[in-house]
């Protein structure tokens, strides 16, 4: 089985990889030819994955998922959300979202919050498929641990030992994280098949 995961995103391939059959050959967007940055203008995190997924599967006719992911914290009603990875800007810099997130719970007591991914699977024939995953956790007034990417030196999950996911090895994260359980979902349906 030959599949697109529409990222370019180096971590969330190397997240990924490990959690699929060993019979799926991953390709990224490069491996594909693919330059162009994929549209994401859709007000959910279901319509962002499948906007993506869809736009690869029309332009590249090649099978595909894509995937978004949202932080949503309770304090913030949610936010940011679908707009999680461009919360301080179009610069798209995990650094500055991280800070302005920090900056907008200062002083709050509710540091409640998820991350949920939606993954989006479009096959040949235009069947799509979506695959849904979800970890609560907590906000840290600082962050804590150098690996992961995004918001992960600030999110510690409720299942952990109270590391953020930062301080965690890949596997360690992919054992709990929203990531892991929507390819989870992905998987079972391509096993199934």
């Amino acid at each position: 089985m030959r599949f697109c995961f529409a990222s370019n995103n180096a971590h969330k391939l190397d997240e990924i990889r490990p959690l699929l059959p060993a019979a799926v050959e991953l390709l990224s967007l490069a491996d594909i030819g693919c330059q162009q940055e994929l549209p994401e203008t859709q007000d959910t995190l279901e319509g962002n994955a499948r906007q993506k997924a869809q736009y690869v599967w029309d332009h590249f006719g090649i099978a595909c998922f894509a995937d978004d992911t949202g932080l949503e914290v309770t304090a913030l009603n949610g936010a940011p959300g679908v707009y999680s990875a461009r919360y301080a800007g179009p610069q798209r810099r995990a650094e500055d979202n991280v800070h302005k997130l920090l900056q907008e719970l200062e002083g709050a007591t509710d540091r409640s919050a998820q991350f949920r991914t939606v993954i989006a699977l479009v096959l040949p024939g235009g069947e799509v498929h979506e695959f849904a995953g979800a970890v609560q956790g907590r906000i840290t007034e600082h962050p804590q641990g150098s690996d992961g990417f995004g918001y992960d030196p600030v999110f510690q999950p409720t299942e952990g030992d109270g590391r953020t996911f930062a301080e965690m090895t890949i596997d360690e994260k992919n054992a709990i994280s929203h990531r892991s359980r929507a390819v989870a979902g992905l998987v079972g349906f391509l096993n199934g098949q």
